[in-house]
């Protein structure tokens, strides 16, 4: 049991501001990043293709971000989160993680929580590297080797490699092993970071699909664009177990829960939002690509029912957690994200007028470097290309930015200055 004047802090006051004024110390944190899952496909967001059941009432209890951004690809977009800086900075290349890079599971570490990471790593294939980022405890596909993970995966379980054939569902046995911590260590603060399996392709069937296998093999069988839907459902599904498990122990108010997606839907895959086809554009800088949902849920401290429209971007994630842990940032001059915690409370908190993003994935034969910056409304290229989002999403035609007036002519100028700011930001070891 937690200590009684904790139990006292921590219950709910009446009136938003009365709540946000006095945040409860030393909340546990739950930070959920679905995989190649973009802004459309939630029901909140205004999706009608999938189930999302879960979600949408998480959303409905708490604060749901129209204007979340992630990088166009997952291990871009995992640096970023993991250590709250541009990728222009610290981005070593695909499936890497630089081993000096200072993590939240360090930050939260240091501060005395018990840290654990349950799903897909894909940033480095160095044992001690889940240690060395700040994980006491972790169940993770793809960290020194790249088996099956659904049907029958392979997992390594805090260092130890494990193989499944009887049946078993690679997200189901993370899923497990993130309860199994959370039920361990409800006594004592605790940061889950969980980056979820689903729903990156192959579109395999879950267990609850009419034609699951728990025979097969691999990851080319039983692969059909249909079994998209269900493994959004499933993820859904997991993630209310979660929810669920607080629940039980009684630490649903003491618990911050931030879910988000790493990027935008797998390429191809069409979904409908607010009446409209949306096509699923992973890997590409254009709004499909990048733009994610983002909710946050924390009983009894949040807003409810709140939509923010302020721009989020991945690197804000760390910042948000340490302030909402009250973990100290010893130099947060060093970071480029932003917290969001104030807008978390119903408070202004202080919005970005600007995203930046240096993009480049591979950076091993191919070092083409996508480097540009947007607000709401506009985008610009390094290169000088300048689009109007709002009525070419898809950027098929760009303008010229000499030819440009009014709010266009201003924002083409701010987002100008914003790459200015990161001109010099690639280190000199990380050239080409």
């Amino acid at each position: 049991m937690r200590p009684l004047i904790l139990f006292a802090a921590l219950l709910p006051l009446p009136g938003l501001h009365a709540a946000a004024a006095a945040p409860p110390p030393r909340p546990n944190i739950i930070l959920i990043l679905a995989d190649d899952l973009g802004y459309e496909t939630i029901g909140a967001n205004g999706g009608t293709s999938y189930q999302t059941p879960v979600l949408d009432k998480l959303a409905a209890g708490g604060v749901r971000f129209t204007h979340g951004f992630a990088q166009p690809l997952c291990t871009p977009t995992r640096v970023q989160l993991m250590t709250g800086r541009s990728n222009a900075r610290n981005y070593l290349n695909f499936g890497n993680l630089d081993p000096q890079s200072v993590t939240f599971g360090n930050r939260f570490q240091q501060a005395g929580y018990a840290t654990c990471m349950a799903g897909k790593w894909q940033l480095g294939k160095a044992l001690d590297l889940p240690k060395k980022f700040g994980f006491d405890e972790y169940c993770l596909w793809q960290h020194t080797r790249r088996p099956p993970r659904y049907a029958n995966p392979g997992l390594e379980i805090n260092g130890v490699m494990k193989d499944f054939s009887k049946g078993e569902y690679g997200p189901d046995l993370v899923n497990d092993f993130a309860l199994d911590f959370i039920a361990r260590h409800q006594s004592q603060p605790f940061l889950l970071y969980y980056p979820m399996m689903l729903t990156h392709d192959p579109y395999q069937p879950t267990p609850d699909s009419k034609d699951w296998d728990p025979k097969a093999e691999g990851e080319t069988v039983n692969r059909a664009a249909a079994h998209f839907g269900d493994m959004v459902a499933y993820m859904d599904k997991l993630i209310g177990k979660v929810l669920a498990k607080l629940d039980e122990l009684g630490l649903r108010d003491h618990t911050l829960v931030i879910f988000l997606g790493d990027n935008g839907t797998g390429a191809g895959t069409r979904s409908m939002l607010d009446g409209r086809v949306v096509i699923g554009k992973k890997g590409s800088t254009v709004d499909a690509g990048m733009h994610v949902p983002l909710i946050a849920n924390w009983p009894g401290h949040l807003a409810k029912s709140t939509i923010c429209h302020d721009l989020v971007d991945t690197t804000d994630v760390l910042p948000t957690l340490c302030e909402a842990a009250g973990v100290k940032l010893d130099a947060p001059e060093k970071l480029d994200g932003r917290s969001f915690f104030p807008q978390l409370l119903g408070e202004p908190g202080h919005p970005r007028e600007w995203i930046y993003a240096w993009y480049s994935p591979r950076q091993g034969n191919d070092k083409t470097v996508h480097e540009f910056a947007f607000n709401h409304h506009f985008k610009l290229y390094r290169n000088g290309r300048f689009f109007d989002l709002t009525k070419d999403p898809d950027e098929k035609a760009p303008l010229k930015v000499a030819t440009l007036e009014g709010d266009a002519a201003k924002a083409a100028q701010t987002l100008q200055g914003a790459l200015d700011q990161f001109k010099d930001a690639r280190p000199a070891h990380l050239q080409p």
